[in-house]
């Protein structure tokens, strides 16, 4: 005989509350549609600019997160949700195209930090001056899923 799986008790609170907060599934559906449209436009500009979206990403990761020193290999893999070998792997390729330097870390020896040269520092200013300029235009937009998103939550 096969043994019935209990259910985990509910309480009424819980219940009301799930019931009182419902899903704006097309704002929902709206907020991926644009995000995925920035995405989908910042590969295009990548590639245009002779460079893969995982390295537009390393760069803009080294230069937005290296304040007020430079990030580690460790950074870059956690900032890229990649794991360690790849941002090796990836660092590696990078710096021979030029992109970044290498500097060993003179606290510990054993970490190499991460610093954009100046082909690396050009061709993430380009990227990110037409990126901007992306997001201005996908602002209103955004701003108004925001908003809507915020309305759900005060509910």
């Amino acid at each position: 005989m096969r043994r019935q799986q209990r259910k985990a008790p509910v309480s009424k609170r819980a219940t009301r509350r799930d019931t009182a907060r419902t899903v704006d599934y097309g704002t929902l559906a709206e907020f991926r549609y644009q995000l995925r449209k920035f995405l989908a436009f910042s590969e295009a500009a990548a590639q245009k600019a002779g460079l893969t979206p995982q390295q537009h990403q390393a760069l803009l990761a080294i230069k937005g997160f290296s304040s007020p020193e430079p990030i580690s290999v460790g950074d870059l893999a956690r900032f890229l949700l990649i794991r360690h070998h790849t941002a090796v792997e990836l660092m590696d390729r990078m710096t021979k195209l030029g992109l970044l330097s290498r500097i060993v870390d003179v606290e510990d020896g054993r970490r190499v930090l991460l610093k954009l040269t100046r082909k690396g520092e050009q061709k993430l200013r380009t990227l990110s001056k037409i990126h901007f300029e992306e997001l201005g235009s996908a602002s209103p937009a955004l701003t108004r899923i925001l908003r809507s998103f915020q309305r759900a939550q005060a509910r």
